[in-house]
C-alpha cells in the first residue's frame, strides 16, 4: 500500500471509529429513540444533522462532477435541491411535526384514516429509499475502490458492512449525532481543496470570488478547441429537460420520507421551522462551493492533463483507470492525449481533482474521509426510513399491534440488515451514475407523495379514496416513464431524471378528481387538518380557534 492509500485508510478508519462510538453511546433503547430520537434534538444541531443527511454521495461526489461535465445545465441540480427545502420548510415540515407521528406513512394513514393508504405509502417509502441508497453504496465503492486500488464493486461490499453495523446499533438517536459529526467532516473536506486550488490557480484563497475568472478562461479554451462553451445555457440538454429536472428535484426534496422524518426529531413546530432555516445555511456552504469545485477541476484537467504526451501521463491516471471510472486512449494515434480523448465519470471528479492538483496526501485523504461521511450519513437516514416503514407502519400498525418495544426494535434492525445487503448487491453494478440514480428517487418521491402531502395538509376536503388513487397512479406513471425514457421513449424530450414533471401533475389531477367524486372525510378529520395550520399554543375545535394555554377562545 502506497503512502497516499495508507493516509486515506487511516483517516477513514478514524472517522468510522468515531461514528460507531457515537452510535454505541447514543444506542436506541426505546422505539421513540429509534424512530425520532425522543423528539429532543435542538434546532441548530438538527439543522446540521439535516445537512449531513442531505449531503449524500450525489451532492459530495457526483454534483461537482456533473456541473464540470455539463456546465450551465448541471446547475439544475443545485437550484432544484435547494428550492425544494423552501417548499418543505414553509409548506409541510411544521404542520407534519404538529401532527406528532413517527413516519410519513403513519401521517398519511392517520390523516386519511385508511390502512390501505398507510400500506401503499409504506411500500412506496421503501421503494424510494431503496433506490436512493443504491446511489450511496455506489459512492462508497468509488471511494474505497480508489483508496485500496481495487474495483469499485469490492469497495461497495466494504461500505455495506460498515453502514449495516452503525445504523443497526444507534437508530435515529445515534444517527442524528453521527450525522452532525459527518456534516462537520464532509464540509471541511469539501472546502479545504477548493481553497488550495484557488490559491494555486489565482493566488486568492477565496474560491467563491475567483472561480468566475477561471470560467472565462475555460470559455477561451473551449473556443480554441472548437467545443461549445462551458457556461453556454442548454448546450447539453433541452430547456424543457432543465426545467423538468429542476422541478423533479424540488418536489422530490419536499416529499422525501427520510428528509421529512428529520423534522419529527424536534420538540415543536417552531423548532421544525428553525431546523429548516439552519439546514439551508449548512447546505448552502457546500452548494455555493460546488460550482467552484467544478470550474477548478475542469481547468486543471484541460491545462495539465489534456494535450500531454500519452506516455508521460501522471501516476494518478493509472490508479483511476484501475477503478474502471476513467478512460484515456490515444484514439487518433498522434501520441498526444486530447481533451476529447479523456472519458471521466461524473462520480470521480471530486475524489480525483485534489490528486490531479497535487494537493498532498493529507488533503487527498481528507476528501476521501469526507466522501465516505457523505455517503454514510445519507445511507444511515435512508436505512432508518426503510426500517420504520417496515417495522412501525407495516409490522406494528398493520400486522401485530400488540408487539412489545423489544420485538419492534428487533424487526427494525433486521429490516436494516436485509435492505443493506440487497441494495449492496444491486450497487455492485449500478444502473446509472450516482446523480442519475438519486434523481430517480426524487422523481418517485415527488410523483407519489408531494401532491398527497400538500393536499393532505392544506385541503381539508381531501379524502382516502383520492389519496390512494393519486399515490398509485403517480407511482405507476413515474416508474413507467423512467423505464420508457431509459429505452429512448420520451415526451417533449423530458429524460428519465425529469420524470417528476410527468408524474406529479397527474397525481394532483387524479387526487382532486377522485376526491370530488367520493364522499368528504369525517368532520373530525377535517377539523384536525385545519388545526395543523395553527401554532402549538392554539387549536381548532368545534369550528373555533382556542388558546390551549388559557381558558378562553
Amino acid at each position: 500500500m502506497d503512502q497516499q492509500s495508507l493516509v486515506s485508510v487511516l483517516l477513514i478508519l478514524a472517522t468510522f471509529g468515531l461514528y460507531i462510538a457515537i452510535s454505541v453511546y447514543n444506542r436506541a433503547k426505546a422505539t421513540s429513540d429509534f424512530y425520532v430520537a425522543s423528539r429532543g434534538v435542538p434546532p441548530i444541531w438538527n439543522g446540521m444533522a439535516i445537512g449531513g443527511d442531505w449531503m449524500s454521495a450525489a451532492s459530495f461526489i457526483g454534483m461537482a462532477g456533473t456541473v464540470m461535465l455539463l456546465g450551465y445545465d448541471g446547475l439544475a441540480y443545485i437550484m432544484g435541491w435547494t428550492g425544494g427545502y423552501l417548499f418543505l420548510t414553509f409548506l409541510l415540515a411544521p404542520q407534519l411535526r404538529k401532527y406528532g407521528r413517527y413516519t410519513v406513512p403513519e401521517f398519511i394513514g392517520d390523516r386519511f384514516d385508511s390502512n390501505a393508504a398507510r400500506l401503499i405509502s409504506a411500500i412506496a417509502t421503501i421503494i424510494i429509499s431503496f433506490t436512493y441508497i443504491i446511489g450511496q453504496l455506489s459512492g462508497t465503492g468509488v471511494v474505497i475502490g480508489r483508496i485500496l486500488n481495487i474495483e469499485a464493486m469490492y469497495g461497495t461490499m466494504i461500505g455495506v458492512f460498515v453502514i449495516a453495523i452503525y445504523a443497526t446499533l444507534g437508530g435515529m438517536k445515534g444517527i442524528t449525532w453521527t450525522q452532525v459529526a459527518q456534516y462537520i467532516i464532509l464540509i471541511v473536506a469539501y472546502i479545504i481543496p477548493i481553497v488550495f486550488m484557488s490559491l494555486q490557480i489565482t493566488n486568492n484563497p477565496l474560491p467563491w470570488l475567483t472561480y468566475g475568472n477561471v470560467i472565462n478562461e475555460i470559455g477561451a479554451l473551449d473556443r480554441e478547441l472548437g467545443f461549445t462553451e462551458y457556461f453556454a445555457p442548454f448546450a447539453e440538454s433541452e430547456k424543457i429537460q432543465f426545467i423538468a429536472l429542476m422541478f423533479t428535484l424540488m418536489v422530490g426534496t419536499a416529499a422525501l420520507p427520510h428528509v421529512i422524518v428529520r423534522f419529527y426529531t424536534v420538540a415543536t413546530m417552531k423548532a421544525a421551522r428553525w431546523s429548516g432555516a439552519w439546514a439551508l445555511i449548512f447546505i448552502a456552504l457546500l452548494y455555493l462551493s460546488a460550482p467552484a469545485y467544478a470550474a477548478f477541476s475542469r481547468f486543471i484537467l484541460m491545462t495539465r492533463v489534456a494535450e500531454q504526451p500519452i506516455d508521460q501521463l501522471p501516476a494518478w491516471t493509472e490508479t483511476w483507470v484501475n477503478t474502471g471510472r476513467l478512460q484515456v486512449a490515444d484514439t487518433n494515434g498522434d501520441g498526444i492525449l486530447q481533451w476529447a480523448e479523456i472519458v471521466i465519470s461524473n462520480d470521480i471528479v471530486v475524489m480525483a481533482t485534489p490528486e490531479i492538483a497535487n494537493l498532498g496526501v493529507f488533503v487527498i485523504g481528507l476528501v476521501a474521509a469526507g466522501a465516505m461521511a457523505a455517503a454514510l450519513s445519507t445511507a444511515g437516514g435512508l436505512l432508518i426510513t426503510i426500517s420504520s416503514s417496515f417495522a412501525h407502519d407495516i409490522y406494528y400498525r398493520l400486522i401485530n399491534p400488540q408487539s412489545s418495544d423489544k420485538k419492534r426494535l428487533a424487526a427494525g434492525r433486521w429490516a436494516i440488515v436485509l435492505s443493506t445487503l440487497v441494495a449492496g448487491v444491486i450497487a455492485l453494478d449500478p444502473p446509472g451514475v450516482i446523480t442519475q440514480i438519486v434523481a430517480w428517487a426524487f422523481a418517485i418521491a415527488g410523483g407519489t407523495f408531494f401532491p398527497v402531502l400538500l393536499l393532505g395538509v392544506w385541503w381539508k376536503r381531501a379524502n382516502a379514496q383520492g389519496a390512494i388513487a393519486g399515490m398509485l397512479v403517480g407511482l405507476g406513471v413515474t416508474l413507467t416513464y423512467i423505464l420508457m425514457a431509459q429505452n429512448g421513449i420520451t415526451i417533449l424530450g423530458i429524460q428519465d431524471t425529469g420524470a417528476g414533471l410527468i408524474g406529479v401533475p397527474i397525481n394532483f389531477i387524479v387526487t382532486v378528481v377522485v376526491t370530488l367524486m367520493t364522499p368528504a372525510p369525517s368532520q373530525k378529520l377535517q377539523d384536525e387538518v385545519v388545526d395543523l395550520r395553527y401554532p402549538e399554543q392554539m387549536s381548532y375545535r368545534d369550528g373555533e380557534v382556542w388558546m390551549d394555554d388559557a381558558s378562553g377562545k
